[in-house]
């Protein structure tokens, strides 16, 4: 059975090419366009990974990442923050958050699914 990754970033073009990447290296992908949109589509069905943005209205990735953290079901779901920011700062909050990678963009599919592989070993 394929593991099931989602993709939370408001640029549809963004979200595109990830999941061609993906579904190319033999993944389901579930898409939102923001981390409210992504609470929203985790409705208990098992996600294997996250990948996220920082930057996004609504609710930004940091604020995303604590509250899948909170979820009982989601708690150990590793995320996989895909990013322009690259501070140090942002990188410990997101860490602190509970975010297990930092990509920053613009990234090579095949790092991002080198990343992706390793963390998806459940």
């Amino acid at each position: 059975m394929a593991k099931t990754i989602l993709i939370v970033d408001d640029s549809a073009s963004l979200r595109q090419v990830v999941s061609i990447a993906l579904k190319g290296a033999g993944y389901d992908v579930m898409e939102a366009v923001d981390g409210k949109d992504a609470l929203g589509k985790l409705k208990g069905q098992k996600i294997h990974l996250i990948i996220s943005d920082v930057n996004m209205p609504v609710m930004d990735g940091i604020s995303f990442v604590k509250e899948v953290k909170k979820n009982a079901t989601y708690k150990f779901t590793p995320i996989i923050m895909l990013t322009t920011e690259s501070q140090e700062g942002k990188k410990l909050e997101g860490q602190a958050a509970g975010a297990k990678a930092w990509v920053v963009k613009p990234f090579k599919p095949e790092q991002m699914l080198n990343a992706v592989s390793k963390l998806c070993l459940a």
